[in-house]
C-alpha cells in the first residue's frame, strides 16, 4: 500500500466514537512527564518518607541500649520482669542471667532455683543436659509455659491438654505457696497428670491444672523439686501487683537464696539447628513496638492507595495543550491498523463511516444505517449502477492491502455518486 492512500483509513473520515486519543507527532509538545516534573510532584512525599524513617531508625538506635525483650529481669516493659527480680533482691535472693545453656548450667549449684522461660525452644539434646542439671543440683527447676515437646524430658509424668486464656483462678489445692497467695492470673497451658504421679495440682481451669508441683524422685532435704506455670503472666511487670501475683512469684522463686534465670537463645552453640525451632524464638525478639510499627504503615499504605484510587468526580472537558488536527489523527490510526496489519479493522471502519454518511442522504433512519435495509433505498437511488452495493458495504475482509485500497476508492467513488444523483 502507498503512503500516499493505505494511511487514511477512511476517504471522509471516521466517526468520533471510534477515535483514540492520538499520539502527537515528531516534533509537538509532548504531555508525558519528565523525571524533573515527577521529582517535583513526589519529592515532598519522599522528604516526610524520609523523616519518618530516619526518626525511627534513631528512636530504635538510642532504645536499643535499654529495651530488653519479654521476661527478661533487666527490661521495665510491660512483659518484662524488672519488678519481680527488684523484689527478690530486696529478700536478699541473688540473680545470675543465663542466655546459653553453658551459662545456665554452670550457674547451677546446689540448693539453686533454675528458672527456664521458654523449655520448649530447646532441643532434646539441650533438654537432657538441663535436666542433669537440675537433678545434680537438688533445687527447684520452674518451667514457664512447659508444652509437649519439653514435658518428657523435664517432667517425666506430665502431659499437656488443650490451653485456656489466662483469668482470674483460685488455688484449690493444699501447697503452701498457693493458698498463702490465694488468688492469681494464671492460664495458658493446663496439665493432666498421669495415674500414679505424685504431684500438686492447683490453680485448675476446667478441670485441669494450670500450676503442677512434682517432688523430687531421691529422699532427704536436698531433694529438689520441679514447678510447672501455665504461664507466665504472674512474672510480668504489668501484673504483678494484681491478686496474689507478687506473692506467689516471690515464693516460688525465692524458696532458695540464689536464682538462676534463663533466657533460651538463638545465640546458643549449644542448640542443634536443624530441631530447634527458631520461628517463636525469632519473633520473641522483636520489640513489639516494631510490630506495632510494621501496622501501623501497612494501614497507612492501605488508606494511600485508598486515597489515590478514588473518584474525582465524572469526567470534564479541557483544553488540550497541543491542537491536533483531524488529518494527523486518522493517519496515526492508519498507520496503527498498518502495523498490526487490521486490515478487517480498517475495512470495517471504511465501511461503517460510509453507511453513516448514506443514510440520511437516502431517507433511511439512522437505525436501520447498519442493517440490509439500506441497500434497497440505494438501489432505487442508482438504479444504472454497475458496483454492487451489498458486496461493497457488508462485504467480506479484503485480502491484501491492494483490496483494501480498492475497496476504500470504491467507497469514495459510491458517496460521490449518491451525492450527485
Amino acid at each position: 500500500m502507498s503512503s500516499a492512500t493505505t494511511d487514511t483509513p477512511a476517504p471522509g473520515g471516521e466517526p468520533a466514537t471510534d477515535a483514540p486519543a492520538p499520539t502527537p507527532p515528531t516534533g509537538s509538545t509532548s504531555t508525558a512527564l519528565s523525571a524533573r516534573r515527577i521529582w517535583t510532584r513526589v519529592r515532598g512525599a519522599a522528604l516526610v518518607v524520609a523523616v519518618v524513617l530516619i526518626g525511627g531508625l534513631v528512636l530504635a538506635t538510642v532504645r536499643s541500649t535499654n529495651a530488653h525483650g519479654a521476661l527478661d529481669p533487666r527490661s521495665t516493659d510491660p512483659h518484662g520482669s524488672r519488678a519481680v527480680a527488684e523484689l527478690l533482691k530486696e529478700r536478699g535472693v541473688t540473680l545470675t542471667l543465663a542466655t546459653t545453656l553453658d551459662e545456665a548450667t554452670a550457674a547451677t549449684t546446689p540448693g539453686t532455683t533454675l528458672l527456664v522461660t521458654a523449655p520448649d525452644l530447646l532441643t532434646d539434646a539441650q533438654l537432657s543436659t538441663l535436666r542433669t542439671a537440675a537433678q545434680t543440683s537438688a533445687g527447684r527447676t520452674v518451667l514457664l509455659g512447659a508444652g509437649s515437646p519439653s514435658l518428657d524430658v523435664l517432667a517425666p509424668g506430665i502431659t499437656s491438654a488443650r490451653d485456656t486464656a489466662v483469668t482470674n483462678l483460685s488455688p484449690a489445692c493444699t501447697l503452701p505457696a498457693a493458698t498463702r497467695a490465694g488468688s492469681v492470673d494464671l492460664g495458658g497451658e493446663r496439665y493432666e497428670v498421669a495415674p500414679g504421679t505424685t504431684a500438686d495440682s492447683c490453680y485448675p481451669s476446667d478441670g485441669l491444672p494450670t500450676l503442677v508441683r512434682l517432688p523430687g524422685t531421691g529422699t532427704g532435704t536436698g531433694t529438689g523439686d520441679t514447678v510447672l506455670l501455665g504461664s507466665p503472666d504472674i512474672l510480668h511487670n504489668t501484673r504483678l501487683d494484681q491478686q496474689g501475683n507478687a506473692s506467689l512469684a516471690l515464693q516460688l522463686l525465692g524458696s532458695r537464696s540464689h536464682l538462676v534465670w534463663y533466657l533460651p537463645s538463638l545465640y546458643d552453640a549449644s542448640a542443634d539447628a536443624p530441631e530447634a525451632d527458631t520461628t517463636g524464638n525469632f519473633l520473641a525478639l522483636i520489640p513489639s513496638g516494631w510490630l506495632w510499627g510494621t501496622l501501623q504503615l501497612a494501614l497507612a499504605a492501605l488508606l494511600a492507595a485508598v486515597w489515590r484510587g478514588r473518584r474525582l468526580g465524572p469526567l470534564v472537558t479541557e483544553r488540550l495543550p497541543v491542537a491536533l488536527r483531524a488529518s494527523e489523527a486518522t493517519e496515526g490510526r492508519a498507520r496503527l491498523y498498518r502495523k498490526a496489519n487490521a486490515r478487517d479493522r480498517a475495512a470495517s471502519v471504511l465501511r461503517t463511516a460510509t453507511r453513516t454518511r448514506l443514510a440520511p442522504l437516502l431517507g433511511v433512519p439512522s437505525r436501520d444505517a447498519h442493517s440490509p435495509d439500506l441497500l434497497p433505498a440505494l438501489s432505487a437511488r442508482l438504479p444504472g449502477t454497475t458496483a454492487d452495493p451489498r458486496d461493497l458495504l457488508f462485504g467480506p475482509t479484503p485480502a491484501d492491502d491492494s483490496a483494501l485500497v480498492r475497496l476504500a476508492d470504491q467507497l469514495d467513488a459510491l458517496e460521490r455518486e449518491v451525492r450527485t444523483s
